[in-house]
């Protein structure tokens, strides 16, 4: 789900908490070290991503937010925000040249350059949430 968040609306942060979960507290981020990404430039998107970027030849920024129970990438568009919510269960990651992110039939692909390779701890903090949360719903041991 993408909502344009350039203002601020209850009923999206409401939407977001249904689908994402609530964001970690003060206390919860500092024992994380951190629950955001530094910006990263978008080296590509899918064609259904393609209208929340920049058409001029601006280069196209955005980070990730981790939530207790999915991520939130902010997207801009010039003076536009964009947030695209994606629960852990629909998120898929893969590591070519850089980093992917696939979900809901869409992907985002973060250049791997200096500002990518600052994020690399994020990443893997992104996949530690993941896999805490997949190990919930492991049905093996039964």
């Amino acid at each position: 789900m993408i909502l344009n968040t350039t203002y601020h609306n209850k009923e999206h942060k409401q939407l977001l908490e249904n689908l994402v979960g609530k964001s970690f507290t003060f206390l919860e981020s500092l024992k994380m070290k951190g629950v955001g990404s530094k910006r990263m430039i978008v080296g590509e998107v899918s064609p259904n991503l393609q209208s929340y970027m920049n058409t001029v030849a601006d280069i196209n920024y955005a980070n990730i937010e981790l939530r207790k129970s999915g991520i939130l990438i902010f997207i801009n568009k010039g003076l536009q925000n964009f947030t695209w919510a994606i629960p852990y269960y629909q998120l898929v990651m893969y590591k070519t040249n850089g980093a992917s992110i696939h979900a809901q039939g869409r992907f985002i692909h973060f250049k791997n350059n200096k500002t990518f390779k600052e994020n690399k701890r994020f990443f893997e903090k992104m996949l530690d949430e993941k896999i805490k949360y997949d190990e919930q719903y492991n049905f093996q041991n039964i």
